[in-house]
């Protein structure tokens, strides 16, 4: 999702501060005007169109670019959906960025990562930005490495927080089935805020905003993960320099214990966490030491990178994600045929059309 890299080749989704043993230049060095490269517009205008077309499909829109005028008209359906996204996509990246630039780190404006419907519901893979030159201590590596979490979080909760207002609240049904989303404690306590009910008896079809705000939340847990080189990598190396590898160690432990205990017991799981324990694995749990590695943090920055570390709490969820099979009527001479064309409907067009479905 939302990544910082260093090296020209490492891998876009590490958040990476590589070792370095040069002298650190002076912190009052002047950085270089920032100016917009064109690949950085180009991708994010075509992030724009691809998750403004996920919207538009969320919808229910039919959108063909082989009818030009139509699929314009079809694709303002999608701006409640694509809009809020990369809003807390580029606060996420230029949190990282604007600190950057008060630490006078030399980093690069954001990448967005364009992601055809088609292969991805959502339309992206994120984005992220490089870094050109290290963090010279952990209180600088820390204000970088937690500023993206918190931006992207100050516009996904008033977008949760609008979206839930324009959802829709139905009776309780399960026979619909479709892609159902996990519930972290801060979503969980908006939605009784904002709706009123307990979520765990009604139906909730999230708004396209909504939606994009509880993206926002999924951005903020897996880019606060205490592991490796991603921002919460870099905030527990932070408070714990020398435990960093430990905790990331036990962090992949509790990635495969988060498929293999709820298999064993029947219930529902995300296997998504083995993915990120093979990913973490491969791009290295250890993290290059910053120059000064001695200086620990001060008490301002220690509370808040506790509070970064709180924030992780409230947005992470054991299962973000799982696809409920609708429990179809029994069928009758009636409905025989209408229950055989919905048996036969594709499965992604089927997670589309319930891409909203909640179930808490």
């Amino acid at each position: 999702m939302d990544e910082i890299i260093t090296h020209k080749d490492a891998p876009t989704v590490l958040t990476e501060i590589p070792r370095y043993t040069a002298p650190a230049e002076p912190a009052a060095r002047a950085l270089d005007r920032p100016r917009i490269p064109p690949l950085n517009l180009v991708l994010l205008l075509l992030t724009f169109l691809t998750t403004t077309t996920a919207g538009a499909y969320m919808n229910g829109e039919d959108v063909s670019f082989m009818h030009p005028l139509l699929a314009i008209a079809a694709l303002r359906s999608g701006l409640s959906f694509s809009i809020p996204l990369l809003m807390i996509l580029f606060a996420h990246e230029m949190g990282h960025y604007l600190t950057s630039r008060y630490h006078n780190v030399d980093a690069s404006l954001p990448y967005f990562i364009p992601a055809p419907p088609s292969i991805f519901i959502i339309g992206t893979f994120g984005a992220f930005i490089r870094m050109r030159e290290p963090a010279r201590t952990r209180r600088v590596m820390f204000d970088i490495g937690a500023a993206g979490p918190w931006a992207g979080v100050m516009l996904a909760i008033p977008a949760v927080v609008i979206g839930l207002y324009l959802s829709d609240v139905t009776p309780l049904d399960k026979s619909a089935g479709g892609l159902e989303l996990g519930n972290s404690i801060l979503f969980l306590g908006l939605s009784h805020l904002v709706l009123g009910v307990d979520p765990s008896t009604v139906n909730v079809n999230l708004s396209p905003i909504a939606f994009a705000g509880w993206l926002g939340l999924f951005v903020t847990t897996l880019n606060l993960l205490p592991v490796g080189q991603l921002d919460g990598g870099h905030v527990i190396y932070a408070l714990f320099p020398r435990r960093h590898r430990t905790i990331s160690v036990l962090f992949v432990i509790s990635c495969v214990l988060m498929v293999l205990v709820p298999l064993a017991l029947g219930y529902n799981l995300w296997w998504g966490w083995l993915l990120w324990a093979v990913l973490v694995m491969a791009l290295g749990l250890g993290h290059p030491s910053t120059i000064d590695r001695d200086t620990p943090l001060n008490p301002r920055r220690a509370l808040a990178a506790w509070a970064t570390v709180a924030l992780f709490i409230v947005t992470f969820s054991p299962v973000p994600l799982s696809f409920v099979q609708p429990e179809a009527p029994v069928p009758t001479e009636e409905n025989s045929h209408s229950q055989e064309i919905i048996h036969h409907m594709p499965h992604y067009d089927q997670m589309l059309r319930q891409l909203g479905h909640v179930k808490i």
